[in-house]
């Protein structure tokens, strides 16, 4: 038989050592070792000693599963220095599941070396470390292993908080009170000092932001507060304190030190709020108050963020009301439109924009701060913003051209083309409506003139020119047009600037012909500029006649003819 090839050596492999890493197994520290051995020689001494007290009556171990454990942990206690038996008992796939984890505990305790730990890591505990012995439940282990700990003594009674007994833990005591959930008041005391909030008083107390006769009297405040009720102790949450918990939330702060970890089993929550300008006689919907329980429950069983339990309480009451109008929270009757629209943040031309809009829809609505809008099951008309921008942002797609047809007049081709515009580009809806009422308002001032734009034969036409730039851009606007003008024009240009006395900077662009022509027709250029002024600028409607006699004058002194009929 062919002997095995040598075995390959390197230099330096003598002194090289072999490290094998078990996932979940470490070298314990000085002190966490001190510790478990510290317990383990009470435990060793006491087997009980990691028993609740005990507030009820115990049945008997037959139907009792609680009773049955207790039953065994004294026959365990009583072979507690049986090594033998232990060894047994801590592998035994029978029995009670506590008891096996005990008995694995108690063979650690007798050990002489307890320097290798095994590592527990819970997303909820957070990381402990025991001595493994057995196959007993590992957070069993833990929990008997470090009974001195308030929160992680209770993992040991997991599997009888799901039958339905109840556990509570704290420094100064650990109590199990049986099927009824019922919190020692040493630990309502204990628990809400120790949690993530900080609470002011005794029977009752209060967060910061929150003021303690407001909690004693059970009022109802702008921002809104939560109300905790245990038997003998009443606690306030401002929304403000729930917003700043961060990474240790309230109610786990509480629940941990109980098991089942359930704090809606020991205590009530409300919250205190109702809609500014809901009348302080009427009730809630009954729809509100059922949505409201259902989000505290939620948020007691942390399915629900404490930054997020203010907005979620609010919205629930508000998404329960059926009838006038919401903005924020805000509510308004059905015949406080004109109280609604005043409390929207804008112009007085958004607002007239939201009434239109108000006035086309077909029953309720939803538009939230998202831009979103959700048609509802009942009348009311909910903004969630305060501001009428967002809100007309978010109406313009469906509810743009009745705004420009009732606002503006405008329809077909002219209509479309605005709204297009401002689809895509969503100017700020003051600015936007104020531009369009201003070019709007000109263009149908300019309509008062007797002649249609182009209709008046130069040179005349560039005097109304002059006249309807005035109007829309103002007097300033025309200078340039007269210095560009030429022939007749600049004349005409010429005895509009010495009408407005805008020539004294101006003189030498004009030869001394237009000045001489334009100088001529100065009296009837200014008649026509009165008479301009006070139909386009002034609203009287009466001056239209006495423009067309100015025309006709000014016809006539320039020797232009062919001036159509008015």
């Amino acid at each position: 038989m062919a002997k095995p090839p040598a075995e390959v050596s390197f230099p330096g492999d003598k002194n090289r050592r072999k490290k094998v890493r078990v996932r979940g197994i470490k070298k314990a520290s000085k002190q966490i070792q001190a510790r478990l051995d510290r317990n383990l020689e009470a435990l060793l001494e006491n087997p009980e000693v990691f028993l609740p007290d005990l507030n009820f009556e115990l049945g008997k171990p037959r139907r009792d599963p609680l009773a049955a454990t207790i039953k065994e942990i004294d026959a365990v206690s009583k072979k507690r220095h049986d090594r033998r038996w232990l060894t047994k008992r801590m592998t035994k796939r029978r029995g009670d599941i506590v008891c096996r984890s005990l008995a694995g505990s108690l063979l650690a305790a007798g050990e002489a070396d307890t320097s290798t730990v095994s590592i527990y890591n819970s997303p909820i505990y957070g990381a402990s470390s025991f001595v493994r012995r057995g196959n007993g439940k590992q957070s069993h282990m833990v929990g008997i292993q470090n009974y001195t700990h308030p929160k992680l003594r209770l993992l040991v009674w997991d599997d009888h908080a799901k039958a339905g007994w109840w556990f509570f833990s704290w420094d100064g005591g650990f109590v199990c009170s049986g099927q009824e959930a019922k919190a020692p008041a040493e630990w309502v005391e204990d628990t809400l000092d120790g949690s993530s909030i900080d609470l002011a008083g005794d029977d009752v107390r209060c967060s910061k932001g929150l003021e303690m006769d407001i909690v004693e009297n059970d009022e109802f405040t702008e921002s809104g507060w939560l109300k905790l009720q245990f038997d003998e102790v009443t606690v306030g949450l401002s929304g403000a304190a729930l917003a700043k918990t961060g990474d240790e939330p309230f109610v786990p702060s509480l629940a941990l030190g109980m098991m089942p970890p359930k704090i809606s089993a020991i205590a009530e929550a409300e919250w205190m709020w109702r809609p500014a300008g809901w009348p302080a006689e009427r009730e809630l919907p009954e729809a509100g108050r059922e949505a409201l329980d259902e989000v505290l429950l939620a948020w007691m069983n942390l399915a629900v963020p404490d930054d997020k339990i203010a907005r979620s309480c609010r919205d629930a009451i508000l998404g329960s009301i059926e009838e006038g109008y919401i903005a924020g929270n805000h509510w308004f009757a059905e015949d406080a439109r004109d109280d609604f629209l005043a409390h929207l943040a804008g112009s007085a031309d958004e607002r007239e924009a939201l009434d239109i809009v108000l006035d086309s829809m077909e029953g309720g609505a939803l538009v939230r701060s998202d831009g979103v809008v959700l048609e509802s099951e009942n009348d009311v008309i909910r903004f969630e913003d305060n501001s009428c921008h967002p809100i007309l942002v978010a109406l313009w797609e469906e509810y743009g051209m009745e705004i420009l047809e009732s606002m503006f007049g405008l329809v077909g081709d002219e209509a479309a083309e605005i709204y297009t515009k401002q689809s895509r580009r969503k100017q700020g809806f003051g600015a936007f409506l104020r531009e369009l009422k201003g070019s709007i308002s000109s263009a149908r001032r300019l309509e008062r003139l007797p002649w249609d734009e182009g209709a008046v034969p130069a040179p005349l036409g560039f005097a109304e020119s002059l006249i309807r730039k005035a109007a829309e851009d103002g007097i300033a606007s025309t200078v340039a047009m007269c210095r560009k003008a030429k022939g007749l024009e600049a004349a005409m240009g010429w005895a509009w600037l010495v009408v407005h006395d805008r020539t004294e900077s101006d003189a030498w662009r004009f030869d001394e012909a237009s000045r001489d022509k334009g100088g001529d027709w100065v009296p009837a250029m200014t008649a026509l500029w009165d008479a301009a002024d006070a139909l386009l600028l002034k609203d009287d409607l009466e001056a239209k006649q006495d423009y067309v006699a100015a025309m006709k004058w000014l016809a006539e002194s320039s020797g232009t003819s062919g001036l159509p009929a008015a």
